[in-house]
């Protein structure tokens, strides 16, 4: 079983054009999916704007990226960490103490695309996503 933490840029609206940049640099895969491709609620504006990107490259570098959404507070904007990967029960206990003093955003549970998510703000400002891979995702998590 594997985890995995690596940056995760926010942008207001100019997330696919700097990950296009950024795969353009690292070559690799890159994967983009929409706010209206993701399967969750949103502001009809938000229907184009990046809701999560992935660029993984040859060497195994990771950059995950998104559109902030009109509705998001403020309090997320800015630079985010991401830890994933399939071990459920590392992650949630990751998930649980950096929980301790943070403002959950999003509580821990199966999101629409099949993983199971979380998103908080910890006592510092520092915004956490937890993703645990939807083979391995606990269905009462």
């Amino acid at each position: 079983m594997t985890t995995v933490l690596n940056p995760y840029l926010a942008f207001e609206r100019d997330a696919r054009e700097a990950m296009n940049f950024y795969h353009g640099v690292f070559g690799g895969d890159l994967v983009v999916t929409t706010f209206a491709e993701g399967g969750m609620q949103h502001d009809p504006g938000d229907a184009a704007r990046v809701m999560h990107s992935q660029l993984t490259t040859a060497e195994g570098h990771t950059i995950m990226a998104s559109d902030t959404p009109s509705d998001v507070e403020p309090t997320i904007r800015g630079q985010q960490i991401s830890i994933s990967g399939d071990d459920a029960e590392r992650l949630a206990r990751y998930w649980e103490a950096l929980s301790d003093g943070a403002h959950v955003d999003a509580p821990l549970e199966r999101a629409p695309w099949g993983d199971t998510f979380g998103m908080l703000v910890d006592r510092w400002g520092v915004t956490w996503m937890v993703s645990i891979a939807s083979d391995v995702a606990r269905s009462d998590a």
